[in-house]
């Protein structure tokens, strides 16, 4: 049996694959770098494989609060500090109902190899909630976020662990998490990413992880020798941050984005969307997608109801590129057989793991090009530590040295994905290029910093 086969047993056996979407994650990465494995037994000896699948530690806390009828509500908060041989902790913070550690350790997990491939001087974590901020007034969602805060306050630090926003964080819970730390510490750190810009938020970070992702699909393409996205039409699943960004950047460079998605439907423009419309729609009024046919009637509305068993309406669209920014586990294998199909030539993740196991293995399988969240979407992480950096020597960028800044980190992690793929004998394959760079990173730090 190879290492990476033994590794996977022993995982399949343990405390790993209490949740399927952790251990999904670290299948793919194992079986991805056998080859690093087989070919360098310093990792055998250090044990880092076992070591790394295994936080450092997780915080779990209690968060009690008010809602606005003065009635005592109760939630569970979380950090999952996975790992900080490059740099301090570093990843956002999720405020949803399906938040469990589990699903932490997933993301904290992908964390790890995605802040690795910037080449920028952090590690890896996650955290949240499972509360919803949905529904919820300023005054509830504020009181919760001290709270919150209350109970991490001591485990973060701008050398000790940075976290960012995510699902159900944006701006707004980032300033009330700023706010109480600076009540409670005295302290005015660099603590948090994702901040206004008034007290050292960086311009482009709600951009960052959308353009990052087409930036990375735009060189992938060239060194691909496929035809660029100018002109092309390209489908988008999501609308979030993620998502919208990503539609507008499209739309910038001339390309055709088709689609968007929230949890009720589709909307589909075939003329191109909106993006002005749908900004005002999902981020100001938190509206349904339906709303937009009451400016463009000649558009179309899908609702979930009416999608196809076991795949989703977008991905039954013909385009050249795709780009999945919803959630986990998306776009399934009839979805993948579908695109390809309608000839699409490329699929990114924008969102984290969007794409499941089947269907990324008929999208190598098929020559399409793939490339992988943790390499794709990690403009937002990226963008974050350029935050970071600002607030330590008191600078603040203009928003075109931080987008000319993120687009040289896009194409250089591309880069390095497909040279990494093509020295260990998968050239093209930019899943295990990605795990393979990501990994001998960190794991050549472990080893370097000693058990």
């Amino acid at each position: 049996m190879s290492i990476a086969e033994t590794e996977i047993e022993k995982l399949e056996n343990g405390d790993c694959n209490e949740n399927n979407v952790f251990f999904q994650a670290l299948e793919e990465v194992i079986r991805s770098i056998a080859p690093l494995l087989e070919s360098d037994p310093k990792y055998k000896k250090y044990a880092v494989l076992e070591r790394l699948v295994v936080p450092d530690r997780v915080i779990k806390f209690k968060v009690t609060w008010f809602d606005d009828n003065q009635n005592v509500k109760v939630n569970t908060g979380y950090r999952v500090q996975f790992n900080n041989s490059l740099g301090p902790y570093k990843g956002g913070l999720r405020f949803h109902p399906s938040v469990n550690e589990g699903i932490l350790k997933f993301l904290g997990f992908e964390q790890i190899l995605k802040n690795a491939l910037t080449g920028l001087p952090i590690g890896g974590a996650k955290g949240g909630s499972d509360f919803d901020p949905k529904g919820k007034s300023d005054f509830e969602v504020m009181k919760f976020c001290a709270a919150f805060m209350t109970a991490l306050h001591q485990y973060i630090g701008p050398r000790i662990d940075i976290p960012a926003g995510d699902i159900g964080v944006g701006g707004r819970e980032i300033g009330f998490l700023f706010g109480e730390y600076k009540k409670i510490t005295l302290k005015y750190d660099g603590v948090l990413t994702g901040k206004p810009f008034m007290f050292g938020g960086s311009l482009m970070r709600p951009e960052a992880t959308g353009y990052g992702a087409i930036y990375f699909t735009e060189k992938m393409l060239e060194i691909e020798n496929k035809e660029p996205l100018d002109g092309k039409i390209c489908t988008v699943s999501g609308a979030g941050n993620v998502a919208l960004h990503a539609i507008e950047k499209l739309l910038q460079i001339g390309a055709i984005p088709v689609t968007c998605t929230d949890s009720q439907g589709m909307i589909y423009d075939e003329r191109g969307l909106d993006i002005l419309l749908l900004k005002d729609l999902k981020l100001e009024k938190r509206a349904s997608l339906e709303a937009y046919l009451k400016t463009h009637p000649d558009a179309k509305y899908i609702p979930i109801s009416e999608y196809p068993e076991g795949g989703h309406a977008v991905w039954n669209i013909p385009c050249y590129a795709a780009f999945p920014c919803a959630t986990q586990n998306e776009l399934t294998e009839i979805d993948a057989k579908n695109l390809i199909a309608n000839g699409c030539v490329s699929v990114t993740e924008g969102a984290n793991m969007p794409s499941t196991p089947e269907a990324i293995e008929l999208f190598l399988s098929q020559k399409i090009c793939f490339a992988p969240a943790k390499a794709a979407n990690a403009g937002g992480v990226a963008v974050s530590e350029f935050e970071m950096s600002q607030n330590a020597s008191m600078q603040k960028w203009s928003f075109e040295k931080v987008d000319k800044k993120l687009k040289i980190t896009m194409r250089r992690i591309c880069t390095s994905v497909a040279l990494t793929a093509k020295d260990y004998g998968v050239e093209g394959n930019y899943v295990d290029g990605a795990n393979i760079a990501g990994f001998k990173k960190v794991a050549d730090a472990m080893i370097a910093e000693g058990i």
